[in-house]
């Protein structure tokens, strides 16, 4: 049986919680693998109960669904247990999560450096949520992180605490002019917080991999989108870490000849949070518009959502680099009542008509969108629950968006209710 990746197609925000919260049914694991909490889904059950999932896998919410954290995410220990909490609160049972012993902990540290660097950059700040998901990567890769499994030994623990404020503690202070962190401070707090998530932690890896072995089917959950990817995306306005397809492999411990589908979530616009690039947005009323008629406001963050028209350039480079098999297009009821609906078909840049991402940083801040405007619809579309049930200049623009980023759209999200979705055969 299969593994499938559920990837955001844009720059995140796209609707990837009801997608996975709608194919939850359909599947035995899900698993969420990059990113922290810097990043959020909400899901709206047919009861009309509305949750906002931060680190959590949005399967949570499935009875009976086994729930990983996978090995590339990383954990702020606090928001992970006030998360649980929360949950369990409103009676949602949370005993099927698993955190793998080798996601990395989000240590006080990381969060105090990346509130100060942001405010230090002033006008060039990257737009980070002030999490420490950044500093908590980058010490990953200088190979000086602490991993889930190191709250089992207080040893290790402390040797690695140690050693990251010998240094970090310099910056702090000496740098940014901020108080020192004490070291028995830190492992206290993260030491207590881990036990109260041991029993959850486990070789994920190894989990993952007998249940394809026995047939059963793994959805691999990313956070963030392509366009944050800091591969792929419109660097250095990117997250730290691979929200794309590929990262799904890295991220769970899942060989990549596992998966079988790719689902590329895409909002019937476009919307990004935080600073960089953004061709297609609009910086008047229809802007405006389009964030109260979607409610556009980040999860996490709270922070409004830059928005604009439906970039198709951003479409078929998030096919190519994710190899997306189908799409799951969100929200084309907001578009309703509209009298012309533009795409944007390419960008010119410099005076030339380019088609696909630019190459170089310049280049995309520079690219100007070339708009094909199609015509609009002013039905309602919260009831429809087939294809044919939308009016047919909502469907010509599904349609279009399938012919100009090259995959077919499988599922449509016609409201927030998990059944407010229109499926297609593709």
């Amino acid at each position: 049986m299969p593994a499938i990746v559920l990837i955001g197609a844009q720059w995140g925000d796209e609707g990837k919680g009801k997608a996975t919260d709608i194919l939850a049914g359909q599947v035995q694991w899900v698993v969420r693998y990059q990113g922290g909490n810097n990043a959020g889904h909400t899901v709206v059950l047919p009861d009309g109960q509305d949750f906002a999932l931060h680190l959590i896998p949005s399967g949570i919410l499935t009875p009976g669904l086994r729930n990983v954290i996978g090995n590339g995410v990383v954990v702020d220990p606090g928001v992970l247990l006030d998360e649980l909490s929360g949950l369990e609160a409103r009676g949602v049972d949370t005993s099927n999560l698993m955190i793998s012993a080798d996601a990395h902990l989000i240590m006080p540290y990381h969060v105090a450096i990346d509130k100060v660097t942001e405010r230090f950059l002033g006008k060039a700040k990257i737009g980070t949520t002030g999490r420490g998901i950044g500093p908590a990567y980058q010490d990953k890769v200088a190979r000086v992180g602490v991993r889930v499994a190191d709250v089992l030994d207080e040893k290790i623990l402390r040797q690695k605490v140690e050693a990251a404020l010998d240094l970090k503690n310099q910056m702090l202070v000496k740098v940014y002019n901020r108080r020192a962190l004490d070291v028995d401070e830190v492992v206290d707090t993260v030491l207590q917080h881990g036990r109260r998530f041991a029993e959850r932690i486990a070789d994920t890896r190894l989990l993952l991999n007998k249940a394809l072995e026995n047939d059963e089917t793994v959805l691999l959950e990313g956070s963030q989108g392509t366009l944050l990817d800091v591969d792929h995306g419109t660097y250095p306005f990117v997250t730290s870490s691979n929200p794309t397809a590929g990262g799904a492999a890295v991220g769970s411990g899942i060989g990549p000849n596992k998966i079988t589908r790719v689902i590329g979530i895409l909002k019937a616009y476009t919307t990004r949070v935080g600073s960089g690039p953004f061709p297609t947005e609009l910086l008047d009323a229809m802007g405006e518009h389009l964030r109260k008629a979607g409610g556009e406001v980040g999860v996490t963050t709270g922070r409004p959502r830059r928005c604009g028209w439906f970039d198709a350039v951003i479409g078929r480079y998030a096919v190519r680099v994710n190899g997306i098999t189908d799409f799951f297009l969100t929200k084309l009821d907001v578009l309703s009542g509209l009298e012309n609906v533009p795409i944007c078909v390419g960008y010119e840049v410099d005076g030339k008509r380019v088609d696909d991402m630019p190459m170089t940083q310049t280049d995309v801040h520079h690219a100007l969108p070339v708009y094909e405007e199609l015509p609009g619809w002013f039905e309602d579309l919260s009831a429809c629950r087939t294809f044919d049930d939308l009016p047919a200049n909502a469907r010509a623009y599904v349609q279009r968006i399938e012919e100009l980023t090259g995959a077919p759209v499988s599922a449509i999200g016609v409201g927030p209710g998990r059944d407010q979705t229109i499926t297609r055969d593709v």
